[in-house]
């Protein structure tokens, strides 16, 4: 039998067959609970030692933790049968007049408005809020602010800075201005509108919730509520939830990506990272870095970028509790290619005392013609574009690590020399049909060029779709000019469209074609002056999307060059072969040859 005492009342309870007396201190909120949901040992502000004054011996399965804290995402449901104190409110966006549905607010632009402002002792459990789409719409007729150019904030207690400063959509697990779906754990999206969040915020006195609006458009139709418990107390040793964004565009060669710098004692929880590909082939070999209390060699050090976000040989758009990628644009290989991942540290939190910093490196694959060797190569230092947010929980104020940038400078930096829709439009030529320009949010310079074969060459048609609306979104075809399905057969004739775009300088880049995906779209393949420019491009999707397709790297000479695209015909499940062409594209490549690590 081990026996203990705590400094007041005694408190019998077992665990791993011997019985513990310990002393349950009210004033700091201790108490014994076994780790199977039934005796976790949770201790705050105490000090445990045996009845002889001896230290304590560890006690197998037992853990420390603050007993009265509400349950976290990984406590069975059984918790809920303890019934606990505080009292639960919440502040929203409610209009104070029940006679009002107008539940929201607008943030103008370089505005910052206080979400919430509360008294303490409490603790945040939940955030909810949801926001008009950055696309003119009916609740914004000329658009709106995006989730990256909207900060949020959040101060605890007397801190004069920020303990949590992130862009809106990087905080809720989705980077680049992007509206993903999130299902995990502490962080909840649905359909890319609903943004929950249910990481526990604690605060003694105060805590205050911000948004800044650094868009030039309105922040609109902001509706939000957050829900939290007023405590009667908090241990004096509860910590502080804290998020910081860093970036850099392009990562420093030379040395391992910052994503987190901290001083004090608590808990790593998380890691969001959005990265857009400035090389071709896998970015993705740089291993993580956990550098506890200041030791000068990682004591956490991992195998892979991918294999810390908890996937395996890359990454695919998925979206687990603990780990996921909600956003994946373009297919790995081509300069341009945009990922966000997270990965949550909840049931493996990583612990520190004194310090912790964390660091990824910028490693991986590159093609033949950025390396010293004239070969492709597996391990070699790479610069691409990387954003990042940490998450952690600390006890004390945190300090910062990081500047948050302004919105212009978050954005990723233009690397396309770009010939427009209405630019290539001049020069366009065509088999039977029509080519419009269509206008529209989701294309780029003034619109896409839209070919609609002619019937003839599409093949039998009903005309379920005359009378498409003008808005490609709301539209049953992506085309104003659309006038009906293919039911039946293939093209008589190929179809075709061709058109010239001039190159003004010689230079060695990317030649990209950025085309749209929809339902009743065909699949074609790409000539360029005359010579077949990669493999036929499917673009059937079951939604209206654009996309990057890469043509290859090309030295062009200066003076005029001509893209034709011939129909190949459609995938099964299009009801059409139409196609849409926003621009042309001559991506910047790195002119450098790079040194190859050989082990």
């Amino acid at each position: 039998m081990i026996r203990m005492s705590l400094m007041l009342a005694g408190l019998g309870v077992a665990i791993a067959g011997s019985t513990i007396e310990a002393a349950l201190s009210k004033a700091d909120g201790v108490a014994l609970r076994a780790t199977d949901g039934t005796t976790l040992l949770a201790v705050s502000g105490a000090v445990l030692a045996a009845v002889d004054g001896a230290p304590l011996p560890a006690v197998a399965g037992a853990a420390l933790a603050p007993a009265d804290l509400p349950p976290s995402a990984q406590d069975d449901l059984g918790a809920l049968t303890r019934v606990r104190p505080g009292r639960s409110r919440r502040v929203s966006s409610a209009a104070e007049s029940p006679l009002s549905n107008r539940d929201n607010r607008w943030i103008q632009p370089g505005e910052t408005f206080t979400l919430a402002d509360l008294k303490g002792p409490a603790t945040i459990r939940h955030i909810w809020l949801t926001f008009a789409e950055a696309a003119p719409g009916w609740l914004a007729k000329d658009g709106a602010a995006d989730p990256s150019e909207v900060v949020l904030r959040a101060y605890w207690d007397d801190g004069e800075t920020p303990a949590v400063e992130a862009p809106l959509g990087d905080f809720f697990a989705a980077g680049f201005g992007v509206r993903a779906v999130v299902n995990s754990v502490p962080v909840q999206v649905q359909g890319g509108d609903a943004y929950n969040c249910y990481w526990a915020m604690p605060f003694f006195k105060r805590g205050r919730l911000t948004v800044t609006n650094e868009s030039p458009k309105p922040f609109s139709a902001l509706y939000y509520h957050i829900d939290y418990i007023e405590e009667e107390s908090l241990p004096p040793d509860t910590a502080y939830f804290c998020a910081q964004y860093r970036q850099e565009f392009p990562e420093i060669l030379g040395r391992d990506y910052l994503i987190a710098d901290i001083e004090g004692r608590g808990h790593y929880v998380g890691t969001v990272m959005s990265a857009r590909a400035r090389s071709p082939e896998w970015f993705g070999e740089g291993d993580e870095k956990f550098y506890i209390d200041g030791e000068e060699r990682a004591s956490i050090w991992g195998t892979g970028t991918e294999d810390y976000f908890l996937s395996a040989w890359g990454l695919e758009k998925c979206s687990f509790p603990y780990f996921g990628v909600p956003f994946l644009d373009g297919d790995w290989g081509d300069v341009g290619t945009r990922v966000c991942s997270y990965r949550w540290h909840i049931v493996d939190p990583v612990r520190f005392t004194k310090s912790l910093r964390v660091e990824i490196e910028h490693w991986g694959w590159i093609s033949a013609d950025e390396t010293e060797t004239g070969k492709v190569e597996g391990f070699v230092e790479r610069e691409d574009d990387l954003a990042t947010v940490a998450f952690w929980y600390q006890v004390g104020q945190p300090k910062r690590f990081a500047t948050l940038p302004p919105a212009s400078e978050r954005r990723f930096p233009n690397l396309d020399r770009i010939v427009e829709g209405k630019d290539l439009m001049p020069t366009a030529r065509h088999s039977g049909g029509t080519l419009t320009l269509q206008k529209g949010y989701i294309w780029t310079g003034e619109g896409q060029l839209f070919f609609v074969p002619a019937e003839a060459d599409r093949g039998q048609t009903d005309d379920r779709s005359k009378g498409a609306e003008a808005d490609p979104r709301r539209s049953t075809a992506a085309g104003d000019s659309a006038t009906g399905y293919a039911v039946a057969g293939e093209s008589a004739a190929k179809p075709f469209i061709e058109f010239r775009f001039k190159v003004e300088t010689k230079e060695y880049r990317r030649l990209m074609l950025r085309l749209t995906h929809s339902y009743d779209y065909g699949t074609y393949r790409v000539l360029l002056n005359g010579e077949p420019a990669g493999g036929p491009i499917d673009l059937y999707s079951k939604t209206i999307e654009i996309h990057d397709h890469s043509l290859g790297d090309y030295e062009l000479p200066p003076g005029e060059h001509t893209i034709r695209l011939e129909c190949t015909g459609r995938n099964p499940q299009s009801t059409d072969q139409r196609l849409g062409v926003d621009s042309v594209r001559l991506r910047q490549r790195w002119l450098v040859k790079r040194p190859v690590v050989k082990p």
